[in-house]
């Protein structure tokens, strides 16, 4: 066994400290890798002993402590410690006397700051370093100034505070990749003395530079591949210089608050390309002129800018496009005949511009369409049948247009994942639309003139996880079968005429709280096999009469069901208690009775409830938790509703002399005896009033003066104080 001169036990479950694992006899070992595991504790000290090592991993465990342990394993040419509890100095003082050091890997570890700088160099030359996510480092290690024979730096995800280290390709020469995402960096993006030719890696994306793009860029770094500067403060215009980047494959400026137009050099030179992203910006004019090389892009992402005029004619030469978003921008004109030649397209994102015309029959024959976003256009006309070819689409949104008709029964794509088509004037039922759209994750039509009941085969959509029906003229009752919906977030089928009772059975949970894998196949589908970008869907949702939107991670945590303005009956559901993730809760304006289920208030993330304009009575529940946060509001429209924030239930009703007696049995009123006492004495005073007036002619006319007063004061007080509130319930 000591002259084992290789070790593996990488993911073997290996638990304890690595002080009993029996390996400390094998001074022979030149590799050692216990890496993937759940070990735990300090370094052994028979670490000193192995002095032949030439390559440790020990990454993803829970090792901690100091590292002083291999001070003495001069022979080690690669050293693994990332993920792990270690408290690294920030000098790396413990490694300076492995001089034959190249690779040292310490991501997610702890880099413990000196308060004096050791003065020595380390004695080793590095050809990778990689310290990611390491915390409040304050400063670069100084260990760095020392190198010179650098490729590979990964220093993402830190907090540095300083400014670009240009210094690092000034002094290595063969550095191929500078990762510097979110490390904190700020003030004046400046670029090596001399042109640097190797580096083909760089990301400074998510900082707070503030400068312009220098505009010899191109010429200083002609040589790379990937360029991500995007989420910081650059503005001025794009260096045309960009286009000396013959090798750049792919180019994220996006959001910054860069300024002026497209570079024809960059849009001629840059031939690589295969992923440009220019988002959030402050681009204007026109997107390209006719002289365009860009013919290897996937993906083009030009959302979020100010540019105008028509969709450009060069984009027809894209013949490879995957991705295309020229959303949010003020494009005119109508959707080019030529994109029925892009074969490969499987995005488009066309939403919020000024487009105007019919949606294009020939979209229909587009079969590897993934992915349509034509939302907030000037589009009119009927939804086209034509979409019922669409097989492998994944994303629709026409949503914000003038589209009218029905929806055709044939457009049910099976491997459909979100559906928006809310704002439009479609009419008719549901039918069978989307019965066979089992990946069917999100469906929205709020907002349209759908009519008809809610189809009951939306019980066999599984995958469901936001259901918008909102402001619709749907009917009939809330389907029992949606009950069958596991996954279920969101349910809006608010401002409709739904009659019936509340099916008790309906769940509702948070996204966060359900497997992450489902997660990701909700808030980030489509999943692009090539492509480096991602678009993210919205979702609206009204609270307190206020929409607001919704995407990406948030909608993993939003939760609620919103039935308000129909015309439900019935109680309350009791089981509405067991749904403890719900966040919102809307059942106003119906004409719900009974009790409100004390229980409710165990709804700890319950952050909006009202029942607001209904028949309820009795005691509100416990002014407690979540449940003090809600005013009068809440319950406003209630009058047999009392207890805080309403009405004190001792003081409110008539006295309890003046009530029927209890009945013994059951501990009920009896409700006949008092509603023939009621009408008995009703009668008898309506009669007493008629002889009176009959009798005496003057008392008679006073009595209609007074009643015509009367009358016009409550139709006043109803016009300024009810019907405004019905209003809320109107069909948008």
């Amino acid at each position: 066994m000591p002259s084992i001169k290789q070790l593996s036990l990488t993911g073997c479950g290996l638990n304890g400290t690595l002080h009993t694992q029996g390996f400390c006899g094998l001074t022979n070992l030149r590799l050692l890798d216990m890496s993937n595991n759940n070990l735990k504790g300090t370094l052994p000290e028979c670490f000193y002993n192995f002095t032949s090592l030439k390559s440790l991993d020990l990454s993803s465990n829970q090792l901690s402590g100091d590292v002083s342990a291999l001070k003495s394993l001069t022979s080690l040419a690669e050293l693994r410690l990332s993920n792990n509890y270690f408290k690294i100095p920030s000098s790396l003082e413990p490694f300076f006397n492995l001089s034959k050091l190249k690779h040292f890997n310490a991501d997610n570890n702890t880099i413990h700051i000196e308060s004096e700088m050791q003065p020595l160099a380390p004695r080793f030359q590095l050809n990778l370093i990689s310290l990611s996510s390491c915390g409040d480092v304050g400063q670069f290690p100084h260990i760095l100034f020392h190198q010179h024979d650098l490729r590979q730096v990964y220093l993402s995800n830190n907090n540095f505070r300083e400014g670009f280290p240009n210094w690092l390709l000034n002094n290595n020469a063969n550095l191929e990749w500078l990762d510097l995402a979110n490390s904190s960096l700020q003030g004046h993006f400046e670029l090596p003395f001399l042109p640097h030719t190797d580096l083909s890696y760089l990301d400074v994306s998510e900082n707070s530079f503030y400068s312009n793009l220098p505009i010899d860029i191109g010429k200083k770094l002609p040589s790379l591949s990937f360029l991500n500067m995007s989420k910081n403060l650059f503005h001025g215009s794009i260096p045309s210089s960009i286009g000396d980047m013959n090798f750049l494959e792919v180019l994220d400026l996006s959001n910054n608050q860069l300024s002026g137009g497209l570079p024809e050099h960059l849009t001629m030179g840059c031939f690589s390309l295969t992923s440009l992203a220019l988002s959030n910006n402050k681009l204007q004019g026109h997107m390209f002129s006719s002289n365009v090389n860009l013919t290897k892009l996937w993906e083009l992402h030009l959302d979020g800018n100010n540019f105008s005029g028509k969709i450009p004619d060069s984009l027809s030469n894209f013949s490879f496009l995957s991705t295309l978003d020229l959303s949010n921008n003020v494009l005119s004109g109508e959707i080019p005949r030529w994109m029925e030649n892009m074969s490969s397209l499987s995005t488009l994102d066309l939403s919020n511009n000024e487009l105007s015309g019919d949606i294009p029959r020939w979209m229909g024959s587009m079969s590897y369409l993934n992915e349509i976003v034509m939302a907030n256009n000037h589009l009119e006309g009927p939804f086209p049948k034509e979409f019922c070819h669409l097989n492998y689409l994944k994303l629709l949104d026409l949503s914000v247009n003038n589209i009218s008709g029905s929806l055709p029964s044939c457009f049910s794509p099976l491997p459909i994942s979100e559906v928006h088509l809310s704002r439009n004037k479609l009419e008719g039922t549901l039918t069978n639309v989307f019965h066979n759209s089992t990946s069917l994750g999100t469906l929205d039509l709020s907002n349209n003139h759908l009519t008809g009941k809610i189809s009951r085969w939306i019980g066999n959509l599984s995958q469901l996880s936001f259901l918008l029906l909102n402001n619709n003229h749907f009917d009939g009752g809330i389907p029992i079968q949606l009950c069958n919906l596991g996954q279920l977030s969101l349910i809006d089928l608010s401002n409709n005429n739904l009659s019936g009772t509340i099916p008790p059975c309906l769940k509702i949970r948070a996204l966060n709280e359900i497997s992450q894998e489902y997660v990701r196949y909700v808030t980030n589908i489509p999943q692009r096999p090539r492509g480096y970008f991602s678009i993210d869907e919205r979702i609206e949702f009204t609270v307190k009469s206020i929409s607001y939107s919704y995407k990406g991670i948030v909608l993993t945590y939003l939760s609620g069901i919103d039935l308000s303005c129909n015309k439900l009956t019935g109680p309350i559901p009791l089981a509405f208690s067991n749904l403890k993730q719900i966040e919102s809760l809307d059942l106003s304006h119906n004409n719900l009775s009974g009790k409100i289920p004390p229980q409710l208030v165990g709804l700890y993330r319950l952050s909006y409830f009202s029942v607001a304009y209904n028949n309820l009575s009795g005691s509100t529940p416990a002014w407690t938790a979540q449940f003090a946060t809600f005013d009068e509001k809440s319950y406003v429209g209630n009058p047999l509703l009392c207890g805080k924030p309403l009405k004190d239930c001792s003081t409110s009703g008539p006295s309890a002399s003046l009530l029927p007696k209890a009945s013994t049995e059951n501990g009920l009123i009896d409700m006949i005896s008092f509603y023939v006492t009621f009408v008995v004495s009703y009668v008898m005073a309506i009669l007493s009033i008629a002889c009176v007036l009959y009798i005496n002619p003057y008392w008679r006319q006073a009595w209609f003066y007074y009643v015509g007063a009367i009358s016009n004061c409550c139709y006043y007080f109803l016009e300024d104080h009810i019907l405004p509130k019905r209003l809320h319930c109107g069909n948008m």
